[in-house]
């Protein structure tokens, strides 16, 4: 059964720095593009970036580029979110995905994603 488990989030201070992971089991994640995902409080869940399987191909949204990276291990089944100088704005769910075919590119649309993680919660104080 495939399964995906975010984790690192917590409460941090504007301006400072979490590492969020994206763990798979029940499949082999390369292969599989993976997106990331957050969803404040009564908004709507909106697109952060993501990686292709190989991890040769990265997107991110305009309003985390220069402060957000994504990247992958392959061989831990692992999907990595850098988040630096974070701001208030920011504090949301966290949500990791799979495309649902390997080799499919990634994607901003959350429909085009089929297994989801449970979230993992990230608080940015000002």
């Amino acid at each position: 059964q495939v399964q995906l488990v975010e984790s690192g989030g917590g409460l941090v201070q504007a301006g400072g720095s979490l590492r969020l992971s994206c763990a798979a089991s029940g499949l082999t994640f390369s292969g599989y593009a993976t997106g990331w995902f957050r969803q404040a409080p009564g908004k709507e869940r909106e697109f952060v970036g993501g990686v292709s399987g190989t991890g040769g191909s990265i997107l991110y949204a305009d309003s985390v580029k220069g402060r957000f990276t994504i990247s992958r291990d392959n061989a831990k089944n692992t999907v990595y979110l850098q988040m630096n100088s974070l701001k208030p704005e920011d504090t949301a769910i966290y949500y990791c995905a799979k495309r649902p075919r390997s080799n499919w590119s990634v994607s901003s649309t959350r429909s085009d994603y089929d297994y989801w993680g449970q979230g993992t919660q990230v608080t940015v104080s000002s």
